[in-house]
């Protein structure tokens, strides 16, 4: 939801970085790698309730991922690139609840839901990509230029990287804001699910018209 408003912000300095660090032959698949790798430290820092340094590593990770789009665009996008950068943003986004899960028995049941709440919005973005190909839509451009059809929502990159920004300043209460957020990524896989439908009922309309 927040996505088009911010990327309005963070793209200039970004695609700046980007042409500086092409210029110098940075490859943006192996920038993808190291941002994993960076964002994966954030699960055995949340296990030992380091949250300070956890959250250094997520916001790092997210850095590295707009800086691995910046310099693909420069460099031309492959297909590879970005079946490459959704893996590894699906793998970082899992590693946070399952860090908190580890971090205090009493999280595991709230990870455990988030978790399961991140594979219905993965599965209705993904999904909602496959279908925009089998129907030759083209993406609006609004999320920035991306290798395939990005499905909008109320959940998106920045509203998952502000819940796990509140995990970390108040990791206390990590039970309910896990649940307030499994809530809404439940509401925008739902959401997704109801517009694909209702695209569909209008296309099938269309063609019988024809």
């Amino acid at each position: 939801m927040l996505d088009p408003i911010l990327r309005r912000l963070v793209d200039p300095p970004l695609n700046r970085a980007g042409r500086w660090l092409a210029a110098r032959g940075a490859p943006a698949n192996a920038t993808t790698l190291v941002g994993l790798a960076i964002g994966l430290l954030a699960l055995p820092l949340l296990a030992g309730e380091q949250y300070g340094w956890a959250l250094l590593a997520i916001l790092l990770n997210r850095l590295i991922d707009g800086l691995d789009g910046a310099i693909a665009r420069q460099q031309g996008p492959t297909p590879f690139g970005g079946y490459l950068d959704i893996v590894c943003d699906m793998a970082f986004y899992a590693a946070v609840p399952l860090g908190f899960a580890l971090a205090r028995p009493a999280n595991a049941l709230w990870a455990a839901v988030l978790l399961a709440s991140f594979v219905c919005t993965a599965a209705s973005f993904l999904g909602r990509a496959v279908m925009a190909v089998e129907r030759g839509e083209a993406d609006d451009g609004g999320r920035g230029r991306k290798s395939f059809f990005y499905a909008a929502g109320i959940i998106e990159g920045s509203e998952t990287i502000f819940a796990f920004v509140l995990f970390c300043l108040f990791p206390a209460e990590f039970a309910w804001l896990a649940g307030l957020f499994a809530a809404l990524c439940v509401w925008t896989a739902s959401a997704r699910v109801v517009a694909a439908g209702r695209q569909e009922g209008a296309a099938k309309r269309e063609r019988d018209i024809v």
